[in-house]
C-alpha cells in the first residue's frame, strides 16, 4: 500500500441500529433473506464506503454514498448473494476514492475486489472522445462479465438507479444517458432474461427521451374505455372459473402493456393507439409443464384463439432462457387478449433472468437455464471481441446481437439454433461455424436451393452448401445482421487483403532486385534478418505488405539488400537504379492494395501506370490522365503495371451525355444503359436549359469493350445529341 492509500482500520466502526441512516435500514430490510452475520458485512461495507466517499455529493445534493447503497438495494430485491451486495456498495470506490483493489481484497475478499474492478469505468484513461471511452468501458465490462456474471447485474442496477434519479442531470446528459439505456442496457437486461429491470429501464428511458409522448400514452392507458375495462373483468372471471373447474392450481394475473412497448408497436407497425388493441393481457402461472398445456386447452375452449398468434417458448425457449406459452384470444367485444402460461420456475426466470440463479436453486443449472445461456452468449461475445479492430466496432456488433426478437431454425440434424431477427442464410452459416461461413456458396431452406442473402423465418430447416475455393466477399457485409458473421467476414477480408499485399509486394521487390541483377532468393539470410530487425518487422511478410501499401519504396529496400550481396560491385547499377522494364500485371481483384484513380477512372484495356502512394498502395491512372504530368516529378514512385489476361469484377466509368431536355429523356438513357447490362451508380445534371440537358452518368462496366457497347446503345437514341467518356 502506498502512503497515499488509507488503512481500512482508520474507518469508523459499524454503527448500532439506532445510529443507522434510513437508507441503510431499507437495504437491510430488502436483504432480510441473508443471515445476520452477512447483514453485518453490509454495514461494514457501508461504513467503509461512506468514509471513502466522504465530502462527495450527487448532482441532487445528496451524499454520494446513498447511490451505491440504493444500487445494493435493487440487487437485494432480486435476491442476490452478500458478495454482490457488498461489491455494489463499494462499486465506485476504486474509481472515485483513494481505496485500491488491494485494500478491498484484504478487507472483503478477492471476489468482491474482482467484481468492483469489473464494474469500474475507464474514465481515468485518455480517449479521443466520449463515444470511444464508453465503448472501451463496455469491452472491459464484458471481459469481467465473462469471469463473473454478477458484474453485469451490478452495472444494470447502477444504471437503473441513475435512471430513477435522472432529473438532476442537464437536458443534454438526460438525452444521452436515456438513449444509451434504451440502445444498450435495456436490451442487455432482456438478453439476460431480467424482464422486471428491462421494463423499468425502458419506461424511464422513454420518459426521459420523449416525455410528452410518454405522458400521452400513459394517460390513454389509464383512461381506457369503460367497456374494455369491464370486458377484462368478465374475461378474468370466466378464465378463473374454467381453470378452477379443471382442478388446475394456478395464479391468474392481469397485466397492462408498458407505454414503451405500446409506443414501439405503434412506431413499427404504423398504428394509432386505438389500433393497438392488445394493451391488456393475462398471465396464468401453474405448477408443472403438463399443467401449462392443460391450461392452454382450457383458455382455447373458453375463447377462440387467433390464427398464427400461438408461440411455444417452452419447447423452444428464447435465447435468454425465457419459457412460456403465448396465445392471443378473441375477446367478447372483439378485442384481442394476450395470455401467457408458464410454471412458477419459469415465471421467476422470466422476471429475474440470470439473477434467479442466486435466489432460486431448482433447475438453475440445466443446459436451457438462463444462467447457462447467458454464459454461452457472453462466451460468443468474448470470441467476437478478440477479432474486432476497435472497441467502437465491437460495440456496434453487440448492439446488432441485442435484437429483441429471434428466429428459431433447425439444422439438418434437427438441432435448434436461434439468430437475430432478419438473419440470412449466411448468418446461419457463420452461427454453425466460422469455416462454414467462410466457404459458403448457397443454402437449402426446407430442401429448396436459395442464395445466401435469403432472409430466414422461424421453423425453417437450413443446410449450408460450401466450396473449398469460396472466400468471403465485401458485399456480404451488406446483408448479414449477426455480430459473429460481421466480425468473421471483416477478419477474413483483412486476412485476404494482407495476402494480396504480400504477393504484390513480393513482385515489386523482385522487380527492383532484378534491375540490380540479384533476387530475394540470392539475398543472404543474415542481411535480410538484419534489415527486418533494423526496421522492426517481425516477419518478411510484414515488409512485403508494407511495400505494397506504399510505406516502403521497393527500390530503396532493394538497394539496402543488394549492397551486401557477395561479389556485387557498388557501381552504377546499384547507385542509380532504373525502373524494371517488365510490367506487374493486375487483375483488378487485389484487395486493399490496388485502387483506381477517380480523376481518370481507368478500365481494363486502357494503357495504365501506377503511382505508389503511402498507406494506399498503388493508385492506377490512365497514361493520358492530365495528372500524370505531376507524377513525372517523382519517377521513383512510378510502378510499371498492365492488365492481366484474366481480369475480374466491375469497374467505375463516367459518361457525359447531352440530350434534348424533354420529358422521358432520362428514362430512355437509363433503359439503354440497363439493356447493355451496366449498373448506374449515380446521375447528376451538369448543365440544363429549356432545350438541352447535359448529364453525368456514373456507371459500372467490365472493360473498354463493355463501355463502347454502352455508348453505342445510348448514341442510337433519338433524344441523345452526344456521348463522351469523362
Amino acid at each position: 500500500m502506498t502512503p497515499a492509500e488509507p488503512a481500512l482500520n482508520t474507518y469508523p466502526a459499524v454503527l448500532d441500529d439506532t445510529e443507522l441512516p434510513d437508507y441503510v435500514r431499507e437495504l437491510e430490510l430488502a436483504a432480510h433473506y441473508l443471515p445476520e452475520a452477512q447483514r453485518l458485512q453490509l454495514r461494514r461495507a457501508w461504513s467503509v464506503g461512506a468514509a471513502a466517499h466522504v465530502g462527495q455529493t450527487r448532482k441532487s445534493g445528496e451524499p454520494y454514498i446513498t447511490h451505491p447503497v440504493a444500487v445494493a438495494k435493487v440487487l437485494a430485491e432480486q435476491g442476490l448473494d452478500v458478495e454482490t451486495l457488498v461489491a455494489a456498495i463499494l462499486h465506485d470506490t476504486i474509481e472515485d476514492t483513494p481505496l485500491t483493489r488491494e485494500c478491498l481484497a484484504t478487507e472483503f475478499g478477492p471476489t468482491v475486489a474482482e467484481l468492483v474492478d469489473g464494474v469500474t469505468k475507464l474514465d481515468k484513461l485518455q480517449f479521443r472522445d466520449r463515444q470511444e471511452a464508453a465503448a472501451e468501458s463496455f469491452r472491459k465490462m464484458l471481459l469481467a462479465m465473462a469471469r463473473d456474471l454478477r458484474v453485469i447485474l451490478i452495472k444494470l442496477a447502477d444504471r437503473l438507479h441513475n435512471m430513477r434519479t435522472l432529473g438532476a442531470q442537464s437536458a443534454e446528459a438526460r438525452e444521452r444517458i436515456a438513449r444509451e439505456t434504451l440502445e444498450i442496457y435495456a436490451p442487455i437486461a432482456q438478453r439476460l432474461g431480467m424482464n422486471l429491470i428491462k421494463a423499468e429501464l425502458q419506461d424511464l428511458g422513454f420518459r426521459a427521451l420523449h416525455p410528452w409522448r410518454h405522458a400521452v400514452i400513459e394517460k390513454r392507458i389509464r383512461t381506457q374505455p369503460v367497456v374494455r375495462r369491464e370486458s377484462l373483468v368478465q374475461i378474468e372471471a370466466h378464465l378463473a372459473q374454467r381453470l378452477a373447474k379443471e382442478k388446475l392450481q394456478h395464479r391468474l394475473i392481469s397485466r397492462v402493456k408498458s407505454p414503451w412497448s405500446i409506443y414501439m408497436k405503434m412506431h413499427h407497425e404504423h398504428k394509432s393507439f386505438n389500433q393497438v388493441m392488445d394493451v391488456f393481457g393475462f398471465r396464468v402461472v401453474v405448477r408443472s409443464v403438463p399443467d401449462c398445456y392443460h391450461a392452454l386447452g382450457v383458455v382455447h375452449s373458453a375463447y377462440k384463439p387467433l390464427d398464427a398468434r400461438f408461440r411455444d417458448f417452452i419447447a423452444i425457449p428464447k435465447a435468454n432462457g425465457y419459457q412460456s406459452l403465448h396465445t392471443v384470444l378473441f375477446g367478447p367485444y372483439g378485442s384481442p387478449v394476450e395470455v401467457q402460461i408458464r410454471t412458477e420456475d419459469m415465471d421467476l426466470i422470466a422476471e429475474r433472468g440470470i439473477a434467479a440463479h442466486w435466489s432460486y436453486k431448482h433447475g438453475g443449472e440445466g443446459p436451457n437455464s438462463a444462467q447457462s445461456r447467458a454464459h454461452s452468449w457472453i462466451a460468443s461475445l468474448v470470441e467476437s471481441q478478440r477479432s474486432t479492430g476497435s472497441s467502437l466496432e465491437f460495440l456496434e456488433n453487440v448492439k446488432v446481437d441485442l435484437f429483441p426478437d429471434e428466429v428459431y431454425l433447425f439444422t439438418p440434424k434437427g438441432d435448434i439454433m436461434s439468430l437475430p431477427r432478419n438473419s440470412t442464410a449466411l448468418d446461419f452459416a457463420y452461427a454453425v461455424h466460422t469455416d462454414v461461413g467462410n466457404r459458403a456458396v448457397a443454402a437449402r431452406v426446407d430442401g429448396k436451393l436459395v442464395p445466401l442473402r435469403t432472409k430466414l423465418a422461424s421453423g425453417q430447416r437450413v443446410e449450408i452448401i460450401t466450396a473449398k475455393s469460396s472466400t468471403p466477399k465485401p458485399q456480404w457485409l451488406e446483408f448479414v445482421v449477426s455480430g459473429k458473421a460481421r466480425t468473421s467476414i471483416r477478419q477474413q477480408l483483412k486476412q485476404l487483403e494482407h495476402e494480396d499485399a504480400v504477393q504484390l509486394g513480393h513482385r515489386m521487390l523482385d522487380r527492383a532486385l532484378e534491375v540490380l541483377e540479384t533476387s530475394l532468393d540470392r539475398t543472404p539470410a543474415l542481411r535480410l534478418e538484419s534489415y527486418l530487425a533494423e526496421y522492426r518487422y517481425p516477419r518478411l511478410e510484414a515488409l512485403l505488405a508494407d511495400i505494397a501499401l506504399g510505406n516502403r519504396m521497393p527500390n530503396q529496400v532493394a538497394l539496402a539488400l543488394a549492397r551486401e550481396v557477395p561479389g556485387k560491385s557498388r557501381g552504377r547499377a546499384i547507385d542509380r537504379p532504373r525502373l524494371p522494364e517488365d510490367k506487374i500485371l493486375i487483375t483488378g481483384a487485389e484487395r486493399g492494395v490496388i485502387s483506381f484513380a477517380n480523376c481518370c477512372l481507368p478500365l481494363p484495356g486502357d494503357e495504365i501506370m501506377g503511382y505508389h502512394t503511402a498507406g494506399k498502395g498503388i493508385v492506377v491512372h490512365r497514361l493520358d490522365c492530365p495528372n500524370v504530368a505531376d507524377y513525372r516529378k517523382s519517377p521513383d514512385r512510378w510502378v510499371a503495371i498492365g492488365w492481366d489476361r484474366q481480369v475480374s469484377g466491375d469497374f467505375a466509368a463516367a459518361l457525359r451525355i447531352e440530350v434534348d431536355n424533354r420529358p422521358g429523356s432520362l428514362a430512355q438513357v437509363a433503359a439503354a444503359i440497363a439493356e447493355a447490362e451496366s449498373n448506374i451508380d449515380r446521375v447528376e445534371y451538369l448543365e440544363r436549359d429549356a432545350n438541352i440537358a447535359i448529364m453525368r452518368f456514373a456507371i459500372e462496366v467490365s472493360d473498354r469493350r463493355h463501355l463502347a457497347d454502352v455508348m453505342r446503345r445510348v448514341r442510337r437514341l433519338a433524344v441523345v445529341l452526344g456521348v463522351q467518356r469523362m
